[in-house]
């Protein structure tokens, strides 16, 4: 299987790209192919009116490496984890921007868009975070964000790793131990148990056989 595991702080030595890769590391130790990418190395312009920007023939006249790595490197992928610090009990800026630019392949006035949207579908999908506040809701925010991504694109939201930190390096001494936690996560990332019931889903009165 194939992941893509997204740092998408502007620190690329900071605590959620150290949690984002042991993720990685634990994909490799289980077989999995892991791409690891920094949201500052391609991402460089925020959304904008398509109905302005978008070139004649459809394509985003957005001139950064966005369009590379969501078409060639995301859509393929079997699942994707990003990884954020908390900022103002949200995402990075860099993390929002990358789910707003999908914007601009799976709307309509995009030629491929179809294509697009099939390849946005059925994915695992996974979190990392770290923040120095532990109050248990600090991350209530950005989970509920990327579950309803997950639903809306039909995909499984596969779980959350949370490290402690505030200096560079901090979740190294974090004593919940989230770098071995996010190790697991990734070694466990295509087989985790991971249910979304509705009130119909038909299931067993117990959740291990």
């Amino acid at each position: 299987m194939k992941a893509l595991v997204l740092s998408s702080s502007p620190r690329r030595n900071g605590n959620s790209a150290l949690l984002a890769e042991a993720v990685s590391d634990g994909l490799a130790e289980a077989g999995h192919e892991a791409e690891f990418v920094f949201a500052e190395d391609f991402l460089h312009a925020f959304l904008r009116d398509c109905r302005k920007c978008r070139k004649p023939d459809g394509e985003c006249s957005i001139e950064d490496g966005f369009r590379s790595v969501f078409l060639d490197h995301y859509l393929p992928a079997d699942g994707f984890i990003a990884a954020t610090p908390i900022y103002w009990y949200g995402t990075s800026g860099q993390l929002k921007t990358f789910f707003d630019r999908t914007f601009c392949y799976y709307a309509a006035s995009y030629p491929r868009s179809a294509e697009v949207i099939e390849g946005m579908k059925n994915k695992r999908i996974g979190l990392v975070l770290s923040s120095e506040e532990t109050f248990p809701m600090v991350s209530g925010g950005i989970i509920t964000q990327i579950q309803e991504f997950s639903r809306y694109t039909r995909s499984t939201f596969v779980g959350v790793v949370h490290g402690y930190g505030n200096a560079r390096g901090d979740v190294l001494r974090d004593p919940g131990e989230p770098i071995k936690a996010a190790r697991r996560f990734g070694r466990e990332f295509f087989t985790r148990h991971a249910t979304d019931y509705q009130i119909d889903t038909e299931r067993s009165g117990r959740v291990w056989g």
